[in-house]
C-alpha cells in the first residue's frame, strides 16, 4: 500500500483543518518544501498537497509552493479548486503527477468524464463524504449523492483513482472509517487512497489487509502520533504493528 503524506497548503503556509472548517486551522510551518523534504528524508515516495485556498474559493492558488514541490523525488498529486480544463493543464504543468477533481465532479459529471479521457491516470476525483453523503465547496456544502454510488459512477466512466476522505473523522485524531474502506475495495478496478483520521499502526495495517491501494496521513504526522519510517514499513508489510 501507497503512503501519501499530506500538505495541505494556505496563503503558501502548511496548515491542517478539523473538519473541514477553515476557522479552525493550525499553521504548522512556512515553508512547504521543506516540509516535504522531510517526508523524502523518511523514506516517502510520494506526496499529497491541497490548495485550501482553491478548494475554498473555487480558484487555484499557491501554484509556486506546489511547484516547489515538484521539484522533489516524490510522486505528487495535488487538488483544490480546478473546475476547468485549463485548470488541470496548467497544474500538471507544474510537474504535478496526479490532479485531483473535487467539487466539479459532482456540479458538471460530463466534464468529470471528458477529463477521465483525455488524462487517464494524470487524473483522479477526490470524493468528500459527511454520513455517506458528497460534500463540496470545500466540503461547505453537503450534497444529496450517496458517496458509494458516486464512487461507482466514476468508476463507470474510467476514472480509476479515488481520494475518499470522511469529514467527519478528518483532522481529529479520533481513527478512520474502517468499514467505509472495507465496503470500497469491493470496487473492482478502483484504485481508492483512503484519508481522514488515519491516527494509529493498526489502522494503517487494516487499510494494507485490506487492499486498498493508498492511504493518506496527515495530521497524525504533524501531532507525533505516527512515525512516518514505521508508517511506510508497516504499509510494506516490512514492520509488525507495535
Amino acid at each position: 500500500m501507497l503512503i501519501y503524506p499530506a500538505i495541505d497548503l494556505h496563503g503558501g503556509r502548511v496548515v491542517r483543518l478539523t473538519q473541514g472548517d477553515y476557522d479552525r486551522m493550525t499553521v504548522y510551518d512556512g515553508d512547504p518544501a521543506a516540509v516535504a523534504q522531510g517526508f523524502v528524508d523518511a523514506g516517502a515516495t510520494c506526496l499529497h498537497a491541497v490548495d485550501l485556498d482553491g478548494a475554498k474559493d473555487g480558484s487555484p492558488m499557491n501554484r509556486p509552493a506546489i511547484a516547489a514541490l515538484c521539484q522533489l523525488p516524490l510522486f505528487t498529486e495535488v487538488g483544490g479548486g480546478m473546475r476547468t480544463e485549463a485548470d488541470v493543464a496548467e497544474t500538471l504543468a507544474l510537474g504535478v503527477d496526479r490532479a485531483i477533481l473535487g467539487t466539479v465532479a459532482v456540479t458538471d459529471f460530463a466534464f468529470t468524464a471528458r477529463m477521465g479521457k483525455r488524462y487517464g491516470a494524470r487524473l483522479a476525483v477526490g470524493v468528500d463524504a459527511k454520513e455517506g453523503k458528497v460534500a463540496i465547496h470545500g466540503w461547505k456544502t453537503v450534497t444529496d449523492q450517496d458517496s458509494f454510488d458516486f464512487c461507482m459512477r466514476l468508476l463507470d466512466v474510467g476514472i480509476s483513482t479515488v481520494i475518499y476522505t470522511d469529514i467527519s473523522r478528518d483532522g481529529l485524531l479520533s481513527g478512520t472509517n474502517l468499514p467505509a474502506y472495507e465496503r470500497l475495495s469491493a470496487l473492482k478496478g478502483l484504485q481508492v487512497v483512503a484519508s481522514g483520521g488515519i491516527t494509529a499502526e493498526a489502522e494503517i495495517a487494516a487499510l494494507r489487509d485490506m487492499g486498498i491501494y493508498g492511504a493518506i496521513v496527515g495530521k497524525a504526522l504533524y501531532a507525533g502520533k505516527l512515525d512516518l519510517r514505521r508508517v511506510l514499513a508497516i504499509a510494506k508489510g516490512e514492520e509488525a504493528v507495535c
